[in-house]
Formats: C-alpha cells, sequence, structure tokens
C-alpha cells in the first residue's frame, strides 16, 4: 500500500510524467477510436473527398486542442506571456520553451492518428478516388467520362452493384492503399528520424541556453504549485478563524446542544501568526492583485532582507509534511 501511495505522489508532484502519461492515453484512445469507427464512405463525387479528409484531418485538430486543454503548463505559459512585467522582467527563451515542450506532447496523438488512417488506407482510398486516371486502368476503357466518374466514386463501395463484379475496383483499391501506406511509413520514417537526430545532435550545440530555459520553466511551474498550496492553506486557515468568530457569537445558544468549543483566545497567536497578518477580504485581495501585477524580483537576498526584524514566525505546518514536501525539478 505504501509503494502504491509513493507512486501515486511521485505521479501528483511530476508534471512531466503526467504530462507523459495523458500524452500516451490520448494516442492510445485516438487508435481504440479509429477502430471502433464505422468508416462509411458516400460513393458520391461530390462528397468523398469531403468525407475522405475530414475524417483524416478533423479528429487530429480535436485531439490536439484536448492535448493543449489537459496539459497545465499551457496555462502557466499563458499567464507568464501575459502577465505585467513588475520588477521580474519576462523571458522569452523560457516562454519559447514552454511552449514547444506543450505544442510537442500535444501532437503525439494527431501524429498516431494520422499515421493509422494512412497505413489503413480507407480515407485516402475514398478521398482520392475520383482523382485516379482511368486510362491506367482497362476496365474504365469504353466507358464514358460520366460513367468513368461514377464508376471511380463507387471503388471504396465494395458491395455495390456497380463495382461487384469489376476487376478494376481491386486494381484501383489496391494502388491507392500502396500509395497511402507509403504516405504513411514515410512520415512515420521522418519523424523517428527527426527524434533521433534530435537526441543525438543536442550535445553537440551550446547547451548553456538550453539548461537555463529549463531550469527556469521548472521553476515557474514549482512557484504556481507553492503559491496554490500557499493560498489554499491562508483560506482554510482563513475559513477556520471566520467560523470560530461566528461560533463564539453564538456561544450560549450552541452551549445548550453541548458543543464543546475552544475558550476566548484559544489558539488565536498561533492562527493569527499562520496567517501572516492578513486577516481580512481588503488585504487578500491586494495581496493577489499584487502578486499578478508586481511579482516580486528573483533575488531570495533581497526578500531575506525586506523581513521585518521581531518575534520569528512559527514555521507553516505544511513545511515539514512527508507528503506535502516540495518535489523535485521535473522538465517541462
Amino acid at each position: 500500500m505504501d509503494r502504491f501511495r509513493m507512486i501515486f505522489q511521485y505521479f501528483q508532484s511530476n508534471s512531466e510524467s503526467v504530462m507523459n502519461g495523458i500524452c500516451g492515453l490520448l494516442a492510445l484512445a485516438s487508435v481504440k477510436m479509429y477502430t471502433c469507427f464505422d468508416f462509411s464512405c458516400p460513393c458520391l463525387p461530390q462528397y468523398n473527398m469531403a468525407y475522405g479528409l475530414g475524417i483524416m484531418f478533423v479528429p487530429p485538430v480535436i485531439l490536439f486542442l484536448c492535448g493543449l486543454i489537459l496539459n497545465r503548463q499551457s496555462l502557466v505559459m499563458l499567464d507568464e506571456w501575459r502577465r505585467p512585467q513588475g520588477h521580474r522582467r519576462k523571458d522569452l527563451a523560457v516562454i519559447r520553451y514552454m511552449c514547444s515542450s506543450i505544442v510537442q506532447r500535444a501532437m503525439v496523438a494527431p501524429v498516431v492518428w494520422i499515421i493509422v488512417t494512412l497505413l489503413d488506407g480507407k480515407c485516402l482510398i475514398c478521398a482520392f478516388s475520383g482523382s485516379v486516371d482511368p486510362e491506367k486502368f482497362v476496365g474504365f476503357a469504353n466507358v464514358t467520362s460520366v460513367q468513368v466518374e461514377q464508376l471511380l466514386a463507387k471503388v471504396p463501395c465494395k458491395d455495390d452493384e456497380l463495382m461487384r463484379n469489376n476487376t478494376s475496383r481491386k486494381a484501383v483499391s489496391r494502388y491507392l492503399r500502396c500509395w497511402s501506406q507509403a504516405l504513411g511509413w514515410s512520415i512515420l520514417l521522418i519523424l523517428i528520424v527527426a527524434a533521433f537526430l534530435a537526441r543525438w545532435l543536442r550535445p553537440c550545440f551550446n547547451q548553456a541556453t538550453l539548461l537555463q530555459a529549463r531550469h527556469w520553466s521548472n521553476y515557474i511551474d514549482m512557484e504556481q504549485k507553492i503559491f496554490e498550496e500557499t493560498c489554499c492553506e491562508h483560506s482554510r486557515l482563513f475559513a477556520h478563524k471566520c467560523i470560530l468568530h461566528f461560533f463564539e457569537s453564538m456561544r450560549q445558544e450552541i452551549k445548550l446542544h453541548n458543543f464543546n468549543l475552544p475558550r476566548e483566545g484559544e489558539g488565536d497567536e498561533g492562527e493569527e501568526d499562520l496567517l501572516r497578518d492578513i486577516t481580512d477580504q481588503d488585504q487578500v485581495n491586494k495581496l493577489l492583485k499584487t502578486w499578478y501585477y508586481d511579482k516580486p524580483s528573483l533575488d531570495v537576498s533581497q526578500a531575506t532582507q525586506r523581513r521585518p526584524l521581531g518575534r520569528e514566525r512559527s514555521p507553516l505546518p505544511w513545511a515539514d509534511s512527508p507528503s506535502t514536501r516540495f518535489p523535485q525539478h521535473t522538465n517541462v
């Protein structure tokens, strides 16, 4: 049980693993959808190409958008791109690195769909059966042009009465399927060669810029996560404080129901310390507005120097908890 808990916490904190898992699931879903899809070409000259190309390219667009929506890094990247500069300058190299990583992961499922459709060949046969040169096939030699157009449009429909005993239908179908499979294998080969070259030629170039972009993209993601966790903890403490105040005002009525309430002032000092002196709605709104419009500069020494002197604040309750320990840096 502990092992499964550790695996769950790893995937929960590791953005790269989660995104790769989502990309893999989308790719498998695209293959499953295509195998379960009932492909029925209309076998009409004016609709074949629209139907075939639509089945080939419309689902990849949907899968690409789903990949962007499910990837939380896309929202982080857009926030970093559109935020006001404030005390922290924007690094376009980091934004380009995040955008490239997001697009690469979102393109996995659409590319898988296109390759599967090309290797199967049905979509291309339906789309381009009417564009085949009839002179290359014997069965269309002594037929008028109108009949040739109708016959070519019915090539994908092997159960049609006009094409059931036509020997040229199989020849046209094999011809288009060969082109479709050749195109699919060529695209797959190009992608594999491109990935191979990108992996093995990367050390030949300067790695400093790439390391910097990867580091600060990890930082932006980690900063957003920690800020959200801190806001959630502050909201919990803030709500707890408001509820205690409400129950204090109703103490006499609550005592009639035998509820045990803390004594007045008990735990107030600790909660006030954990609330970081942000104790009303206007202060919270100002804090969030300042975080968006004027993020602090990336200089921890300045933040340490600006800390007011006096009583040290107690550590936050989630700081030493093993379940909420900060995750390690991951690639974005």
